[in-house]
């Protein structure tokens, strides 16, 4: 994998979704001035809304960037490990960490552990020197040795490559876009249609209740389907990274087969946070579907599809020679 590159991709991919977020925060504010305010800004009227917009747009794109994955983490209620836990799982999981960070040559990243029976695991920050793993109680329990270094090694992938940062901000940007389209629905359902005698009120509350629809409905969709497409596109690299710091393709084909198999409902994980898991937590045998609409609406690729191709490298590895002792 030419992680260099990758990086350099995601760092594009990140500018441009801020910079999209705050064009669109933008105009909802000169719109909710002009059409929903009564305001002229061409006559001087100084454009509340649009200043309020600004204010938010970048002061949102800055927590989202420099502490999106403590927010991502809380939503989860994911708890620091304590390095001097001395339960055997947690020293094993730690263990595992350690190896995985001399062999990708990241750093050590902050290890947390979320409450939930489901085998699962994302990994989050701005940058590798940020980073933060985080894997359910579930993964350490049904899982082997190989199993969770495969799966640690997947998300160290993430890190390697940035991909954490382009996916920890799309989860807290999809965030704010359900609550602003919530709030602007509620405000044209309830405000008054009519302020001042102006006779072009109630067309322009209207106009606002159309385009507070178009949010509550079409935003947050778009916005998942974006965050589905980048995901879908790096679970494929980050299996392969998995590969390329283990050696052992079959121990993460192994462990996809057991999340698979014990997939249970993730009650703390939300559609903005699903994008970020090595598995969807919340909708059973997703990722098992096909076609045009699995494509569009799915968070990950599917799982029998990659596990397929997990076997079939590990079958080339022990065909060339690696792997036997």
């Amino acid at each position: 994998m030419d992680f260099f590159e990758e990086q350099r991709k995601n760092r594009r991919t990140t500018v441009v979704l801020i910079v999209l977020f705050v064009a669109i925060d933008l105009s909802l504010g000169y719109f909710i001035d002009h059409y929903y305010l009564g305001f002229d800004i061409e006559k001087g009227s100084f454009p509340f809304a649009t200043a309020a917009a600004i204010t938010i747009a970048v002061g949102w794109s800055l927590i989202s960037f420099y502490k999106g994955s403590s927010i991502v983490l809380a939503s989860v209620n994911a708890m620091p490990v304590d390095p001097a836990n001395e339960d055997e799982k947690t020293k094993v999981l730690m263990d595992v960490v350690r190896e995985m960070v001399i062999a990708s040559g990241n750093r050590m990243p902050i290890v947390y552990v979320i409450p939930s029976d489901q085998p699962n695991a994302f990994a989050t920050g701005r940058d590798a020197e940020h980073a933060s793993i985080a894997v359910t109680q579930g993964l350490l329990d049904k899982m082997d040795r190989s199993e969770l270094q495969a799966v640690v090694a997947h998300e160290m992938g993430h890190i390697k490559s940035h991909d954490i940062q382009t996916m920890t901000v799309i989860a807290v940007l999809l965030g704010f876009i359900v609550l602003v389209s919530d709030w602007l629905w509620r405000t044209a359902l309830y405000a008054p249609k009519k302020r001042g005698g102006r006779d072009n009120d109630f067309q322009g509350a209207m106009i606002l209740m159309v385009i507070a629809f178009a949010l509550a409905v079409v935003a947050p969709m778009v916005g998942q389907i974006i965050a589905m497409t980048v995901s879908r596109e790096r679970e494929y690299s980050a299996d392969a990274a998995s590969v390329e710091f283990t050696r052992n393709p079959l121990a993460l084909a192994s462990a996809l087969e057991k999340i698979k198999q014990d997939f249970v409902p993730m009650r703390n994980a939300t559609r903005g946070t699903a994008h970020m898991f090595i598995v969807d937590p919340l909708v059973r045998m997703a990722g098992d579907k096909e076609g045009f609409w699995a494509d569009l609406f799915a968070t990950h690729p599917p799982i029998d599809k990659r596990i397929a191709r997990l076997k079939l490298t590990g079958h080339t590895v022990r065909v060339q020679g690696y792997g036997r002792r």
